[in-house]
């Protein structure tokens, strides 16, 4: 979740607790923020749902460890719909211009895979493979209980290239639900840029304009 995100999850957890007949306190509503921060606001909403109409555990009031254990349950869930947003954005938006996804972790894990444009100048043979790691890496981020670091735009050539050269980018591509995507970028920490010299990619693997093919 982001900070934008708050209002909605206390609605939701005051609700929870008024349902069970007992007081949230601030205190106890920062460590529900603090356990499920690193969550989409959807599946969180989900899992208390999903809590109150169980017919063993649904007769008590949740605690953070009970919700967290549900929402760790659909981590491969939630990193495929992750990289389907990767697949999606490369092959459409393609990795000359700058992009913004609506989760930050998609912005951590890119990066940790060599950003942006080392990701879409894979071949059609490696995707399967880059797809498979950025799942593995994305779930074992989402099992921690913060959100690490992350770079508010993965760059793309030409942002890379103009900020070489003193020119002004063209706005990041905003990926997913736009709101969301400028929230994870107010979010995101900027790193010192590396120049980097980019070799036109094989014509078999790219379009005219520098896309994937579909």
């Amino acid at each position: 979740m982001v900070a934008t995100d708050r209002v909605e999850f206390f609605t939701t957890l005051a609700g929870v607790y008024a349902l069970y007949r007992q007081e949230l306190s601030d205190f106890v509503g920062s460590i529900w923020w603090k356990a499920l921060a690193p969550y989409d606001l959807a599946a969180v909403n989900d899992a208390f749902g999903r809590h109150c109409v169980n017919p063993d555990a649904g007769q008590y009031l949740p605690k953070p460890a009970d919700i967290t254990r549900m929402l760790q349950g659909s981590t491969q869930d939630a990193a495929l719909v992750a990289w389907s947003k990767v697949d999606r954005a490369v092959r459409s938006v393609g990795t000359y211009r700058s992009v913004q996804f609506d989760d930050a972790l998609i912005h951590r894990v890119v990066q940790d895979m060599g950003g942006w444009v080392q990701i879409g100048s894979k071949s059609e043979d490696e995707w399967p493979f880059v797809a498979k790691e950025f799942e593995n890496r994305y779930r074992g981020y989402r099992g921690r209980n913060q959100i690490p670091d992350y770079p508010p735009v993965l760059e793309g050539i030409a942002a890379s290239q103009n900020a070489q050269l003193g020119f002004a980018t063209e706005a990041p591509a905003l990926i997913g639900d736009p709101a969301r995507a400028r929230a994870v970028g107010l979010g995101g920490v900027n790193a010192p840029t590396v120049a980097i010299t980019y070799a036109a990619p094989p014509a078999s693997m790219r379009l005219a304009d520098g896309r994937r093919s579909a």
